[in-house]
């Protein structure tokens, strides 16, 4: 292993940074956890989707105002060491950053690991199945990433191509197939579930939201940033929240609870059985896979710079900079901590860790934004509000999950408590080896 520095991409265009803010949100989320949504929220889903929209809208004003008066390719590492300085606090919050990222990773592959057997089985047992494909295509984008940081972005962006040229057929067509359908009642309010739950369902899948953050590390290297960065974050919230709310109205208008339930680890697939028939399931399966895919692969690359942005900035060790076959040994550390998470979590445990993580971070990111106001010559009422509605969302979630499966908290409980404890430990040592 040697110590080296990563090489720096070229300026990137609106439409660029538009894509890095859609993919990063539109990658594997919605195939993960749309049914689970659908098993909390009933006829509300749509509504849980458009609650946890409008979270992560708000948030973006922060992440706007702050890579613009803080442009750096630490993105969110930057801002939170911006606003608490760089202590214990602020470390346990990046640590916490890298985990999520991990986490995020687990809920891609769980998702692939759900799909693929739909397509080949390799085994007849469904459970050995969903452990293998997880597993596999984190070791294969694993080995892409070492291979070639090149490839993982030519990926990434025919990716987002073939997955939205998809999503937006399953959308046209199933807007169109909805005339008539018996199903279209759930959507009703008769069959929401009451507002807590609502709430309660759109922050436990808040996860699908979470990727817009990326366009803050790629904000040094935008085009016009005055004018690019505020577009590219905004556009690519509000047309995620769209599409995620119309496939939301789609999904529970065609097909029965009972049926969502039965597939709920592809239900967006067997929605497209009612329009399209096994076509349609088998295209809907494939665009899964190689969302799932492109979000695993371009996750290992932001991981791994995360925990290498944290740790040049002291609040990891250093050997977090070493550099092992080409990339950051972080890189490693993300891969197998991740195929340790997927092959021991249930998807349902691992959404809920991954969005009490997130909704802890993007409070804290619009703390920073009011606390800095001054400095980035904003709006201080919106990232107060974000950061409210960041807290409350956060309570209530936890409360739900407490009433439901505690063994939940204590996961998300326990990560948090190692990351703040680990960052703890880290700077006691630090300081006392830096003062002898």
């Amino acid at each position: 292993m040697v110590t080296g520095k990563i090489r720096r991409s070229d300026k990137i265009a609106l439409l660029e940074a538009i894509s890095i803010g859609i993919g990063g949100m539109v990658g594997g989320g919605i195939f993960a956890v749309l049914g689970l949504a659908v098993a909390l929220a009933k006829g509300g889903t749509p509504i849980a989707f458009l609650f946890a929209g409008l979270i992560a809208l708000i948030t973006s004003y922060s992440y706007v105002k702050l890579s613009l008066t803080y442009p750096d390719r630490g993105g969110t590492v930057r801002f939170i060491n911006q606003g608490f300085g760089r202590g214990i606090f602020s470390g346990g919050i990046n640590n916490l950053l890298w985990v999520s990222y991990i986490i995020m990773l687990a809920l891609y592959a769980s998702a692939f690991g759900s799909y693929a057997p739909n397509l080949y089985k390799i085994t007849a047992n469904p459970t050995t199945d969903f452990h293998l494909y997880a597993s596999l295509i984190v070791i294969f984008a694993s080995a892409i990433n070492y291979y070639s940081i090149k490839i993982v972005g030519q990926i990434e962006s025919y990716a987002v191509i073939i997955k939205l040229i998809i999503l937006l057929g399953f959308v046209g067509i199933g807007l169109y197939g909805l005339s008539g359908n018996a199903n279209l009642s759930q959507l009703s309010i008769s069959h929401w579930e009451s507002p807590l739950k609502l709430i309660a369902a759109g922050m436990v899948i808040f996860v699908a939201y979470e990727g817009f953050e990326l366009i803050a590390n790629a904000a040094p290297d935008i085009e016009n940033p005055e004018k690019n960065i505020p577009r590219a974050y905004y556009i690519s919230v509000t047309f995620v929240v769209c599409l995620y709310v119309v496939i939301a109205v789609i999904t529970v208008g065609s097909l029965p609870f009972k049926a969502i339930a039965n597939a709920q680890d592809y239900v967006l697939a067997e929605a497209a059985k009612p329009m399209l028939g096994q076509i349609g399931f088998t295209v809907i399966t494939i665009a899964a896979l190689i969302s799932t895919f492109s979000a695993i692969n371009a996750s290992l690359y932001g991981g791994s710079r995360v925990s290498y942005e944290i740790a040049e900035d002291d609040e990891a060790p250093h050997e977090l900079t070493s550099m092992l076959w080409g990339q950051p040994i972080g890189l490693l550390l993300t891969t197998l901590a991740t195929l340790f998470l997927v092959n021991t979590l249930k998807l349902v445990s691992i959404s809920s860790a991954g969005s009490i993580g997130f909704l802890f971070i993007f409070a804290m990111v619009n703390f920073v934004g009011f606390k800095l106001s001054k400095f980035t010559k904003g709006n201080r009422i919106i990232p107060l509000f974000g950061f409210m509605l960041c807290v409350l969302a956060l309570a209530v979630l936890v409360v739900q999950i407490l009433s439901t499966r505690k063994f939940d908290i204590l996961v998300a409980g326990g990560i948090v408590a190692v990351c703040f404890v680990s960052e703890y430990i880290y700077k006691s040592k630090f300081i006392r080896s830096h003062s002898e």
